[in-house]
């Protein structure tokens, strides 16, 4: 092989030089933004939880004007320093409002969102399910890791409870219980509309809540549908503190049944709802479910799905995704496809499936016997 001139191999080295430059600039370009996104994301979720359920929203929402850290610091009973950087925080995560007084005096307002949502009183309030997310969900995903390796929920790790009762680990005390009954409460007081309106549910006058729990869609279901008489069947303990805390006024459409539906007798009804049901069961439970509440069903009446359902080709939504692995780690189940849970109607003896999607939190699925 003939030798190269100096000035070749100088022209050579040069271009490989240059070569190399531009790779370093691409390579610089390539920010990760998403990636950082996401390391940071438990940060997102632990300031939003920390101001809740220090009272920061409920403390400026009571306030008749805006406040300063300080101010609020006193008031809540809260180092002034770490008050006035997590109040920086949630200004940036566009929680709260700022004004600037002539002396340079920052002062902080709740935005609407945060007044509508994470104020306690509010009848919008997510409050209690951002609680339990923080004391409960957060401490289960703190061994997803485990979840993923052994396939099975987390509580006895984060809890030490043993989880083969589902619901007695879920229930594990009164205030649990509570909790977990205003999660739901919340959650239907800003999904419940969407869902009970996706199909026409007045043809049925005798519609069953089956681990109706806070009874929030069955109030909803009456105000939409006055001809119905609504029951609402759970667990005994959920039905005691479900009169005593949600549905505490006497309602004449509005009765309740104690039972565990895998091991009891449902009571006969045109419509059975299950909502945020199956997706704690595997498959076998499930069919198993809907086989006693296909035999239960009155001729021509029906069972209405309502659940996060996962896109077909396995895309997405993301908010799905996440929380099939929120039923790892803290269930026996999993998130669906509309075609798992058509699967499972039709082996249950249902037909004329059909399926609604809102484009919010959860969809739904009507089939008839």
């Amino acid at each position: 092989m003939s030798s190269l001139s100096l000035q070749e191999l100088s022209v050579s080295r040069t271009d490989r030089e240059q070569s190399s430059g531009k790779m370093t600039s691409a390579k610089d370009d390539l920010y990760p933004r998403k990636l950082l996104d996401y390391m940071e994301g438990f940060m997102v979720s632990k300031t939003l939880f920390a101001a809740c359920e220090l009272g920061v929203f409920e403390q400026l929402h009571a306030s008749a004007q805006p406040l300063s850290a300080a101010d609020l610091a006193q008031a809540l009973g809260l180092s002034s320093d770490a008050t006035e950087r997590l109040l920086s925080a949630c200004v940036g995560l566009e929680l709260l409002n700022t004004q600037t007084n002539p002396a340079g005096e920052v002062f902080y307002s709740n935005t609407e969102m945060s007044t509508v949502f994470l104020t306690e009183s509010s009848p919008r309030s997510l409050y209690h399910s951002i609680q339990y997310s923080s004391r409960t969900i957060y401490l289960c995903w703190h061994y997803l890791t485990d979840a993923i390796r052994e396939g099975k929920n987390q509580y006895e790790k984060a809890f030490g409870i043993n989880s083969k009762d589902l619901f007695q680990a879920l229930y594990r005390s009164d205030e649990e219980m509570v909790k977990f009954m205003h999660l739901m409460n919340s959650i239907w007081n800003i999904c419940g509309h969407d869902v009970i309106t996706a199909f026409d549910l007045s043809p049925f006058r005798c519609i069953c809540d089956l681990g109706g729990c806070s009874g929030a869609l069955a109030k909803l279901c009456l105000s939409l549908y006055p001809q119905s008489s609504l029951i609402i069947f759970d667990l005994p303990k959920v039905i005691q503190t479900s009169r005593q805390h949600f549905v505490s006024e006497p309602h004449e459409r509005i009765s309740f049944c104690e039972g565990d539906f895998f091991k009891d007798a449902l009571p006969p009804a045109d419509l059975y709802i299950l909502a945020r049901i199956l997706h704690d069961w595997t498959d076998e439970r499930s069919i198993e479910l809907l086989t006693k509440v296909y035999q239960s069903c009155t001729s021509g009446g029906g069972v209405l799905l309502i659940e996060a359902l996962l896109y077909e080709d396995n895309s997405g939504p993301l908010t799905g995704q996440l929380y099939s692995l929120n039923m790892l780690v803290q269930t026996e189940g999993r998130e669906r496809k509309g075609s798992d849970y058509s699967r499972l109607l039709t082996t249950a003896g249902f037909t004329c499936v059909q399926i609604h999607r809102t484009g919010k939190l959860y969809d739904v699925i009507l089939a008839q016997k």
